[in-house]
């Protein structure tokens, strides 16, 4: 399930930046895990060629490094659950993703703003409220009427 705190956390769990952290702590084996694939090349319209190597038709041949926020940010999400990452660094796009990722495993996220997670409905708990909601309606409305954000 994905849990969301809007504003932020005190707690020694919480990844501010999670851009530099991954730069710091991630593990090339994550680099190969076919989710992983497809989110570099869905957010970042990249390939990734190895562990240490991402082809960006942008940028041309880049480091790991030079991944986008957003997506070093659900790679994290996907490995570490031990944290709570700042998914304020990720844009609409990665929303659907997050979801994803949600459906094996439950993971904490902070939130500053209404990322827009789509039509369907989901099942996303707002931790500040302890309360779950199930669209985007219920979930505007929680976090605008009880001012999270």
């Amino acid at each position: 399930m994905l849990k969301i705190y809007y504003g932020d956390p005190e707690s020694d769990n919480y990844i501010f930046n999670p851009d530099s952290y991954f730069n710091n702590s991630y593990e090339e084996s994550w680099m190969n895990d076919p989710l992983t694939i497809e989110m570099v090349k869905d957010i970042d319209g990249s390939d990734v060629v190895g562990p240490r190597l991402i082809d960006s038709p942008y940028l041309g041949p880049i480091p790991t490094e030079r991944l986008s926020g957003g997506v070093k940010t659900l790679i994290l999400m996907n490995f570490d659950t031990e944290h709570i990452f700042n998914a304020s660094a990720c844009g609409d796009n990665c929303a659907g993703w997050i979801l994803k990722i949600a459906d094996n495993k439950d993971i904490t996220i902070r939130l500053g703003y209404l990322m827009d997670f789509g039509e369907e409905e989901f099942e996303i708990e707002i931790v500040n409220l302890n309360r779950v909601v199930h669209n985007m309606k219920q979930l505007n409305e929680a976090v605008l009427d009880n001012r999270l954000i």
